[in-house]
């Protein structure tokens, strides 16, 4: 596996460097301490610089407007955004459109891409996607009480989801629901189009995070389909192929997460660097010249290192094996980065003391909002158990086969 980086590759990762240095993260103290409304058009301004500069849409599909990147090109991206909360968003490559661009772009129909995938990649339009339920296992996603029925050329669905993240203003969501209670379990959900103005898909509010709300783009809504009709044409994919969209979605998407996860903890690490070496706390001394403070960020950018490195090998395997093929990987990263990224941040935050606390860093929000990545796309536990099982699987069916022929 040759991870050199091509020269056209690296004076893009410059230019986006210097651009998130320069131009994004003088903005963070806007995002903290101002109001949505009052901060978007800020947003709004910079995304405009991104795509006068020819950056937008890394991720994104050629075809209506984006740079199509590589999926290792564009984790290397993806690692420089994610260390400031704003950075995937300033260059129209945030989650949850970007899955929802790749589901859209492989299989919707031609009136979909027109009506929704174009206007999304531009960033005219936002998306969510509605999964995740209030009373189910997020961990179990078989387990699914919103329902499609159909009646006449419609579906009719009913339910409730929550962490419906960025529906705040969204143009669309992506709902998840059992059309075919009687199927296999992975056969009885369906992916559905719904606009934001159908009657029936009503948000009831954004949810506190760890105190914070939030709004536009940064939210997590409750929302309640009640009597919600849309029309069969909505249909995205098959029927009854909604996990398995969920599957192809999620495994670049845990690349984009994991990188960056990767990008907050380096930005952490500098910051707990910075402040370490200027951070008086004795006549001549400052906090870097204690042991323990030297210790944390050695152990923190040899993390940090490990971490991308399996990170930058599962890119590559997916790219070129496919997913499928790289389940051990995928599930390796969402554990190991995340913990990784939380140990980092954590650390960063003891040696601000109680400037880490505040809001005056950025290392605050890292600390309540990422804390969930240990827990969305699959909690640790579940990770873990599955990768566990995969490993023991050949030792098992050893051991059977040794008893079978013992009998």
């Amino acid at each position: 596996m040759d991870f050199t980086i091509p020269h056209d590759t690296q004076l893009m990762l410059d230019l986006i460097q210097e651009f998130m240095e320069k131009e994004v993260y003088p903005l963070e103290q806007h995002f903290l301490n101002e109001p949505p409304e009052v901060f978007q058009p800020r947003l709004d301004a910079l995304r405009k610089k991104v795509k006068q500069m020819g950056l937008w849409g890394p991720a994104q599909p050629r075809e209506y407007g984006g740079l199509e990147l590589p999926l290792t090109d564009f984790a290397l991206v993806s690692e420089i955004l994610g260390t400031s909360p704003l950075g995937h968003y300033v260059f129209g490559t945030q989650a949850p459109d970007a899955g929802n661009i790749e589901i859209l772009h492989k299989y919707g129909t031609p009136e979909q891409k027109e009506r929704w995938l174009r206007p999304l990649v531009e960033g005219k339009i936002r998306s969510c996607f509605s999964m995740t339920e209030v009373e189910m296992p997020g961990s179990n996603p078989i387990y699914m009480e919103t329902t499609a029925v159909k009646d006449g050329n419609d579906y009719v669905i009913n339910g409730q989801k929550w962490y419906t993240t960025a529906a705040d203003g969204a143009a669309f969501a992506i709902v998840m629901a059992v059309t075919n209670p009687d199927a296999p379990p992975y056969q009885r959900a369906t992916m559905i189009i719904v606009p934001a103005d159908t009657p029936g898909f009503d948000i009831v509010r954004n949810i506190n995070i760890m105190g914070h709300k939030g709004g536009g783009y940064f939210s997590h809504a409750e929302i309640l389909y009640h009597s919600c009709r849309v029309p069969q044409s909505n249909l995205l994919g098959p029927e009854g192929a909604g996990f398995r969209i969920a599957q192809e979605r999620l495994g670049p998407g845990r690349i984009h997460h994991t990188m960056r996860w990767l990008g907050v903890a380096r930005r952490a690490l500098n910051l707990m660097i910075e402040y370490a070496a200027r951070r008086p706390i004795a006549p001549g001394q400052v906090l870097a010249d204690k042991e323990i403070i030297q210790a944390w960020i050695a152990e923190s950018a040899a993390e940090i290192e490990a971490a991308r490195a399996l990170t930058l090998q599962t890119a590559w395997r997916i790219e070129h094996l496919g997913w499928k093929e790289t389940r051990q990987e995928i599930s390796m990263i969402k554990f190991l980065v995340a913990n990784t990224m939380q140990k980092v941040v954590d650390r960063a935050l003891q040696v601000h003391g109680g400037l880490g606390m505040t809001d005056d860093t950025i290392l605050a929000y890292f600390y309540r909002h990422e804390r969930a990545a240990r827990i969305y796309d699959g909690a640790d536990e579940v990770h873990k158990v599955s990768l566990a099982k995969r490993l023991l699987r050949p030792y098992r069916e050893v051991m059977e086969a040794g008893r079978k022929v013992l009998q």
